[in-house]
C-alpha cells in the first residue's frame, strides 16, 4: 500500500500517516511513504514514485484532489482502490473523483466553533484576522465559514483575511505578523487559522514585540498540534484548537481501503467536531499533546477486522 503524503511537516498529515502505519501493521500491509513536501513537483515525483510500486491501495494525505487529479489517472488505469485525507473540502465520497472516501471531521464544523469561540471569548468585541492557504479547497471553505461568522457578529470586526501557503509559513508568517501588528495595533485582538502551524511562526514574533499571551487570542480550525498543545496548556497566545482525532482517521483510513479491497461500500463515519482548550486538555490525549479519544477505538476496529 502506498501512502502519498503532501507535507510531512505538517503536523496533522504526520499524525494521520502515524496513525496509517500502526493501523496497517495490525494487518500486517506493507506500507511505503511518498512526501511530496508540499510543491507541484513534489506532488509530480511522489505519485510517480507510488505509481511504480504498483500498490494494492493508495491513501492520499492532504494533497487537494483538484490539484493532483491528472496525476491519479495511471493510478484509475491499474484499477488501484483509493481514499484520502483532507483532499476535498467536504467528508465522504469526492464527486468527480476516483477517490472513494474523504476522512475528515466536518470543515464548516470545525470552522464555525474555532470562530464562535472567538466571538464568545471576546463578549462580542473580537478584531479578527484569518489565516488561509488558497491552494487547498478544504482552507478556503474554512476560512469562508469563520468570515462568515465573524461577520454575523456586529460588534465584532473582521480585519483582515491573509493567503499564506502553509508550505512557506517558515518563510513568510514572521514579517507577515509583524505588518499585522503595525496595521492594525490593538484592533487585532484575535487570529484564527486554517491550521495550528501558522502560530508557530507567528508566536516568536508576537514575543519579540512585547506582546503579552493574553493580548491576542490564537484560534486553530485544525489539526491540533503538539505545539498548539503546549501553548494551550501553557495559556500563552493560543486559546483553542479544534483538534482532529489524528491517529483515529489513520485506522478509518485504513478499514475505508480494506473495505475497498472486501468489495464493500466505505462507512461514511464522520468523527464529531472536539474544541481543546485549557479547561479539558486534561482528557482524550491531551497529556500526550494530541487529541486521541478514549472511546476504545482501535478495539473496535480489531473487532471489525477479526484482528
Amino acid at each position: 500500500m502506498a501512502i502519498i503524503s503532501d507535507d510531512l511537516r505538517n503536523g496533522g498529515i504526520l499524525g494521520v500517516a502515524q496513525g496509517i502505519q500502526e493501523a496497517a501493521g495490525v494487518l500486517k500491509w506493507h506500507v511505503k511513504v511518498f512526501d511530496a513536501g508540499g510543491t507541484p513537483a513534489g506532488r509530480q515525483k511522489a505519485t510517480a514514485d507510488a505509481l511504480t510500486m504498483r500498490p494494492d491501495g493508495l491513501i492520499l494525505v492532504g494533497p487537494d484532489t483538484r490539484a493532483i487529479q491528472p496525476l491519479l489517472a495511471p493510478f484509475v488505469n491499474q484499477g488501484t482502490p483509493m481514499v484520502g485525507w483532507h483532499v476535498s473540502s467536504a467528508p465522504g465520497p469526492v464527486a468527480n473523483s476516483p477517490v472513494a472516501m474523504n476522512v475528515s471531521t466536518n470543515p464548516l464544523e470545525v470552522a464555525r466553533i474555532t470562530a464562535m469561540a472567538a466571538v464568545t471569548l471576546s463578549n462580542g468585541r473580537a478584531g479578527v484576522v484569518i489565516f488561509t492557504d488558497s491552494g487547498y479547497a478544504i482552507a478556503t471553505a474554512k476560512a469562508n465559514a469563520m468570515a462568515e461568522v465573524i461577520r454575523a457578529c456586529q460588534t465584532c470586526k473582521l480585519l483582515e483575511i491573509r493567503d499564506v501557503a502553509i508550505a512557506r509559513n517558515a518563510e513568510l508568517m514572521p514579517a507577515v505578523t509583524r505588518e499585522l501588528l503595525a496595521r492594525y495595533g490593538g484592533q487585532w485582538t484575535h487570529a484564527l487559522a486554517v491550521n495550528d502551524i501558522y502560530f508557530d511562526f507567528a508566536v516568536p514574533e508576537l514575543i519579540k514585540v512585547g506582546q503579552p499571551g493574553r493580548k491576542i487570542s490564537l484560534l486553530s480550525a485544525g489539526d491540533g498540534s503538539a505545539s498548539a498543545f503546549m501553548r494551550i496548556q501553557a495559556k500563552t497566545f493560543q486559546t483553542g484548537t479544534v483538534a482532529e482525532p489524528l491517529n483515529l482517521h489513520g485506522w478509518q483510513l485504513v478499514d475505508e481501503l480494506n473495505r475497498l479491497f472486501m468489495h464493500q461500500p466505505v462507512s461514511g463515519y464522520v468523527p464529531p467536531v472536539h474544541l481543546v482548550t485549557s479547561d479539558n486538555i486534561a482528557f482524550d490525549g491531551g497529556p500526550r499533546l494530541q487529541y486521541d479519544p478514549d472511546n476504545g477505538y482501535r478495539h473496535v476496529y480489531r473487532r471489525i477486522w477479526k484482528q
